[in-house]
């Protein structure tokens, strides 16, 4: 074990988990995020975690979707404002999507309908603050679990979608990729007088709507052989591709600390690599403001906005 991570179990043996200790509530997320309450964080836990990413000399990032929720993009789990808080509805299933051509059909005119805004998102002060990291030479390699491309939009170049990105399409016959905003003309084309209202957008990047409301929304194929469209996304029951499963776990074998932002880390495609850390010694912090399924294995724990907390970090 080197001695950055040696420095890191000694500092932390007494605390475990350091939370907000200011008894002053932080203000409200503004109008349209999906941010839950946390309080203000304390100037210990923020010194705690510049001594840890100061002495990371090859830091290795692995961001969710409480990243996003600065940003306006709800998330599937926090507490009170996720999608499963607020209501009973649930993503889509990959064999769902697959097997059945009417839940394609309502899959993509959700989708359609919400990708105006959903593409519309910008990058806020934690995807700068990654960027930032990157040029500087802190930030050895981000894995992202989101599809947003948001860390692509802020300029983030040493990055893996690992559940790819939404703002591409692939076609499950050829393989061929192609940009979702082409998609988007298409569906216009398809659907000229098509008319649907829109309910709240989801995290996947479609919106509520009624499952009638879609009998006539009209998907094309794929422009090369006819095949089927997907969003070149990881659906819930599919799996990671394995080369970019190794290709991360190749990143993180060249790092010396691992920085956890904004995940609960309950799906295992992301968990396992903290798994790997502790296999390998590699102390983690973790910046979240929920509990995470890998609150056993880190060396220290600060709960507050990713965006708050990360810009007031100074990557020396």
């Amino acid at each position: 074990m080197n001695k950055g991570a040696l420095y890191i179990m000694r500092l932390t043996c007494r605390v475990t988990t350091l939370h907000m200790t200011s008894s002053r509530r932080a203000s409200s997320a503004p109008a349209g995020f999906f941010v839950p309450d946390c309080s203000s964080i304390d100037t210990q836990s923020l010194q705690l975690l510049q001594d840890f990413v100061s002495r990371a000399t090859r830091l290795f990032a692995i961001s969710g979707a409480g990243l996003s929720t600065e940003s306006g993009i709800p998330d599937y789990r926090s507490e009170g404002v996720g999608l499963y808080a607020r209501t009973d509805r649930r993503p889509m299933q990959h064999v769902e999507f697959v097997r059945s051509a009417k839940s394609r059909q309502r899959y993509w005119a959700r989708n359609f309908l919400g990708w105006p805004q959903f593409s519309s998102h910008q990058p806020n002060a934690a995807h700068r603050a990654l960027q930032h990291w990157e040029v500087q030479g802190k930030l050895h390699w981000l894995v992202t679990q989101n599809v947003d491309a948001l860390h692509s939009k802020a300029g983030q170049k040493k990055l893996t979608e690992l559940h790819g990105c939404a703002h591409r399409v692939m076609c499950l016959g050829c393989g061929s990729i192609s940009a979702r905003e082409e998609l988007q003309r298409r569906f216009v084309e398809l659907n000229p007088d098509w008319r649907a209202q829109a309910g709240a957008v989801a995290p996947d990047g479609d919106v509520f709507l009624e499952d009638e409301l879609a009998l006539n929304f009209r998907v094309p194929s794929c422009e090369v052989c006819g095949g089927t469209l997907k969003p070149e996304v990881t659906f819930f029951g599919d799996s990671v591709n394995k080369d970019t499963v190794q290709f991360v776990h190749n990143k993180l074998a060249e790092s010396d600390a691992v920085l956890v932002i904004g995940t609960s880390l309950q799906v295992y495609s992301g968990y396992r690599f903290l798994l790997a850390a502790s296999d390998r010694n590699i102390p983690v912090a973790i910046v979240n403001i929920g509990p995470t399924r890998a609150d056993h294995l880190a060396q220290l724990k600060v709960r507050g906005r990713c965006g708050e907390v990360l810009s007031s970090i100074q990557p020396l």
